[in-house]
């Protein structure tokens, strides 16, 4: 397989698990699968994480992941 091949693959993959985070937070029913508004969050977060409080919701949203992750 040409590399340009492999490195698509990788990045779809990496795309649709991205995707499936969405999905399993519950974003997509709770916004009634309105991809303004999901994209409008996530455009807020990267306001936030730009922020002087960037490192505090860093650090609270990555412990709030990974006891998600740690409990499913």
């Amino acid at each position: 397989m040409r590399t340009w091949q492999v490195e698509r693959r990788k990045r779809t993959r990496h795309l649709i698990e991205l995707g499936g985070l969405v999905v399993k937070a519950g974003i997509v029913d709770l916004t009634s699968d309105d991809r303004a508004m999901i994209y409008g969050a996530l455009l807020w977060m990267a306001d936030r994480l730009k922020s002087e409080q960037g490192e505090h919701a860093r650090a609270l949203w990555t412990a709030k992941g990974k006891q998600a992750f740690e409990d499913n």
